[in-house]
C-alpha cells in the first residue's frame, strides 16, 4: 500500500488544498488543517480557552451545501485566503486581521443568506484544531473502499466527499478497519489508528457542482451493514510523507 495523496482543510466546511508532502508532528493534526472555522451567529467560541464544539456549531456541507461552490487556497506565509466562486476570485482575505476576517465573513454571509442564522463569525484558537474528532488527528481514505461503495451506489464517488487527509492506495477493501489499534509505519513516521469515522449528510453533496446527488449513509448501511469510511489516526513519531511513500501496518 501507499499514500496516493495528501489534503488539509485550512478552513472547516471549505474545500481542500492538496499537498505535494507535509511533515507531521507527533500529537498534531496535519499542519494547518482545520485551523480555522466558521461559527453560525449564535456560537459562542472562547478563542482564550478553546474548547471543542460539535460540528452543528459551524458552517458545514452537513447543513450548508452551497459552501462547495467556493474554491479556497490558505497561503501559510502571508495568512492570506483565496475565494474563488465560478472561476473568479470574490476574494483575498488576510485571515490575521480584522478586516481580512470580515471580508470573508461577508462572502459567506451573501453565499448563505439566512442559513447562517445571525452573522457569521471566522474562529481560530493558537493550537486548536476544529475536528469533528474532538482531537489532534489525521484522517486515511482508503480507496479501495470507496470502489466497493461505487459497486453499490453504482455511480462514481469522488473520494474528496470524504474530506481525508491521506488517500490511500493498493490495499483491499474496507482493510482499514483491521488497522484499529495498530500502528502504520510510513518510513520513520508512525500513525497509531484509533477508529473508524461515521459518515453524515455531508458526504451527499458533490464537491464539485455543490449539489446533494447521493445517499451515502444510506448506501454504507444497505450495502455493509454500516455507516463509516475511512479511520482516524494519531501521529506518534513525527516524520515528513508524501504521495508514493509505503504505508504497512506493523
Amino acid at each position: 500500500m501507499q499514500i496516493a495523496a495528501i489534503y488539509r482543510y485550512p478552513v472547516k466546511g471549505l474545500s481542500p488544498e492538496s499537498l505535494p508532502d507535509v511533515v507531521l508532528s507527533a500529537g498534531a493534526a496535519v499542519p494547518q488543517d482545520r485551523r480555522f472555522a466558521i461559527t453560525h451567529g449564535a456560537t459562542r467560541f472562547d478563542a482564550a480557552a478553546p474548547q471543542w464544539l460539535a460540528k452543528t456549531n459551524f458552517l458545514m456541507l452537513m447543513r450548508n451545501e452551497r459552501l462547495a461552490r467556493l474554491k479556497t487556497r490558505f497561503d501559510d506565509v502571508s495568512n492570506v485566503l483565496t475565494v474563488e466562486r465560478d472561476g473568479k476570485i470574490v476574494c483575498r482575505a488576510n485571515l490575521s486581521q480584522a478586516g481580512g476576517r470580515m471580508m470573508l465573513e461577508q462572502v459567506i454571509a451573501a453565499l448563505l443568506g439566512t442559513q447562517t442564522q445571525g452573522a457569521p463569525r471566522l474562529v481560530e484558537a493558537p493550537g486548536h484544531v476544529f475536528s469533528d474528532d474532538g482531537g489532534a488527528v489525521v484522517s486515511l481514505i482508503n480507496l479501495a473502499s470507496v470502489r466497493d461503495l461505487e459497486r453499490v451506489v453504482r455511480a462514481p464517488v469522488d473520494p474528496l466527499r470524504f474530506r481525508g487527509n491521506v488517500h490511500v492506495e493498493g490495499g483491499v477493501p474496507w482493510q482499514e478497519f483491521t488497522w484499529i489499534d495498530r500502528v502504520l509505519a510510513i518510513g520513520p513516521t508512525r500513525l497509531k489508528v484509533q477508529r473508524r469515522i461515521r459518515r453524515c449528510a455531508a458526504t451527499n453533496v458533490d464537491p464539485v457542482t455543490a449539489r446533494r446527488d447521493l445517499n451515502l449513509p444510506l448506501s454504507l448501511q444497505e450495502g455493509f451493514g454500516h455507516t463509516d469510511m475511512g479511520v482516524y489516526a494519531e501521529v506518534v513519531v513525527g516524520g515528513a510523507i508524501k504521495p508514493g511513500d509505503e504505508l504497512t501496518p506493523v
